[in-house]
């Protein structure tokens, strides 16, 4: 997740508060030092001087602006990714012009080539033989279509309900916190973009706390058998139709695994595939919809089941680490169950076909591998601690992943823009500004990991996006909060309660997540969606949203 708070905004508190604040979150824009909030100390101003003020530049406090500068390699990856999966834009128009010449044949030119034919038998089986290699060809190389045949969304019972003032009062009573840290998280949450009606798990709200490994499997069990009850009975399938089933959730990993848990309470077959996906953040639920296309490339009629969730239980952290105080503040309790499909039978009830995943892992540079990590404090408390350069490492990702999808997906109009513009400035210097394409030429909606406000704010000025495109991210972190790597499926329930999806539309879900890494899918989808014949977690009270959500909405102190 990504989050920023500006700490000049912060009001009516003390100035060394606010110096600490200023300096705590300048750390996140200082590229040139190591990755912890911790390994900098605080500057002697701090100590030294309460007159002195620590200044950073508001351009540091955004995300870069990934179209100012883009690596020509990726441009080149996009476009190998095009020509290796799209055989048919070089067939299609041979077969245009062919279809057209023969259109223009008159009686007697037919029975002319019939006679030609008839006396070049050679040719003819050798065309013969040339057009069934190629069918042939074509057919085996090309890949299986996945569509995706429903998804459900776990909406907690009203009892889980927290509000900001319940996080805060539950806060207190722990008797963990320092005031200056209680009074830390009150800013954050006020700037969070979360509303009232989130959700956190029993043993988080319970007063003392009870995170053990009991509470742990039963929320896990909670959101995971919830979320698939509901997706069973949308779909009328059974549980032994499963052929494929990936699990993917970041910090929780008990023995036996999450997705054995699943087979043993829907009795799935004893030839399921299944997968346990860990450790990989925010974006691993699109990394199991990429596994689950490669698999279902190899396994014929199956289904596939993906579950993406987060636990809190045990991922709650209790030290005063203002690193590790962010993920209390923003992540929330939830989960969702896709079901997959690559039988041609399954087209007609089906929701969308998936059309592109674009994967990047930044992993491999150190600053990127350390931006998120989960570690003990100071006094051996466990939690996930943001870098300092999160939202620079974050930018860069999300300029390669998007680099490489837009050959793939933007019109050829768009494209010759772009590439001629980079052309222009790479090879011969010219000294042209940069086209931004226009990512709305390809897309109808948007689905943005809502990781937090912040990350929202800059991707929808830096992809020239509208309200309306970032409705569902900022609805979803509003009403539910970070669920992690399911957050994108309730943003894509909140358009579809909207009765926006129409057929043919096609929607970009993009996540990020630690290690680090800038995950896309686009989907296309296969029908006009009617809200009022589908179960979601979002028909009950949909007439009320969109709700403004102000920069900064006051808690009582």
């Amino acid at each position: 997740s990504l989050f920023r708070v500006d700490s000049r905004c912060i009001v009516k508190t003390s100035r060394p508060v606010c110096k600490f604040l200023d300096y705590l979150f300048s750390l996140s824009f200082d590229n040139h030092h190591n990755n912890s909030f911790h390994s900098h100390p605080p500057p002697k101003s701090l100590h030294l001087s309460p007159k002195r003020k620590y200044r950073m530049s508001d351009s540091n406090r955004k995300l870069p602006d990934f179209k100012q500068s883009v690596k020509l390699k990726y441009v080149k990856l996009g476009y190998h990714y095009l020509i290796t999966h799209a055989m048919y834009l070089f067939v299609s128009p041979l077969l245009v012009v062919i279809a057209a010449q023969i259109s223009t044949f008159s009686l007697q030119d037919l029975h002319d080539l019939w006679d030609h034919l008839r006396f070049n038998l050679i040719s003819v089986i050798l065309c013969s033989t040339l057009l069934v290699f190629l069918l042939t060809l074509y057919f085996l190389t090309r890949p299986n279509p996945v569509y995706l045949v429903d998804f459900s969304c776990y909406k907690p019972h009203d009892a889980r309900k927290c509000s900001r003032q319940i996080f805060m009062d539950r806060s207190r009573l722990i008797g963990t916190f320092t005031e200056q840290n209680l009074e830390f998280q009150r800013k954050i949450l006020e700037r969070s973009g979360l509303g009232e009606s989130t959700y956190l798990p029993e043993a988080v709200l319970r007063v003392p706390p009870n995170p053990c490994m009991a509470e742990a499997r039963k929320e896990a069990e909670m959101v995971m058998f919830g979320a698939l009850d509901h997706l069973f009975e949308k779909t009328c399938l059974k549980p032994k139709d499963i052929g494929i089933l990936i699990v993917n959730c970041s910090l929780f990993n008990p023995t036996p695994s999450l997705s054995s848990m699943i087979i043993n309470h829907y009795k799935l077959r004893g030839n399921v595939i299944s997968y346990n996906l860990g450790g990989m953040g925010c974006s691993a639920g699109l990394i199991s919809i990429d596994l689950a296309k490669d698999l279902l490339q190899v396994h014929p009629n199956s289904y596939a089941l993906v579950v993406s969730m987060e636990n809190i239980t045990l991922n709650w952290y209790f030290g005063n680490d203002r690193s590790m105080l962010v993920s209390n503040c923003l992540f929330r309790m939830g989960g969702a169950a896709i079901l997959l499909s690559n039988n041609t039978s399954d087209k007609r009830r089906s929701k969308y076909r998936l059309v592109h995943t674009v994967r990047t892992n930044k992993g491999a540079d150190d600053k990127c591998f350390s931006c998120v990590t989960q570690k003990e404090d100071d006094m051996g408390k466990i939690g996930v601690s943001l870098s300092k350069d999160l939202m620079a490492v974050a930018g860069d990702a999300l300029k390669t992943n998007i680099t490489t999808l837009g050959p793939l997906v933007l019109p050829m109009s768009e494209q010759l823009l772009f590439f001629a513009t980079l052309v222009g400035k790479k090879f011969f210097k010219m000294k042209l500004k940069p086209y931004i394409p226009d990512f709305k030429l390809a897309f109808d909606h948007f689905c943005i990991h809502a990781g937090g406000r912040a990350v929202l704010d800059e991707l929808e000025k830096n992809l020239h996006l509208s309200d309306w495109h970032m409705e569902p991210s900022r609805m979803t972190l509003h009403r539910f909060g970070n669920t992690s790597s399911s957050s994108l499926w309730y943003e894509l329930a909140y358009t579809e309660a909207k009765g926006r999806i129409r057929k043919g539309d096609r929607t970009w879900q993009i996540a990020f997540g630690s290690g680090f890494k800038c995950n896309s899918a686009v989907w296309k989808a296969l029908r006009t969606m009617n809200p009022a014949k589908d179960k979601n977690p979002w028909m009950d009270e949909i007439h009320h949203f969109p709700v403004d959500v102000p920069k900064v909405s006051a808690l009582q102190s």
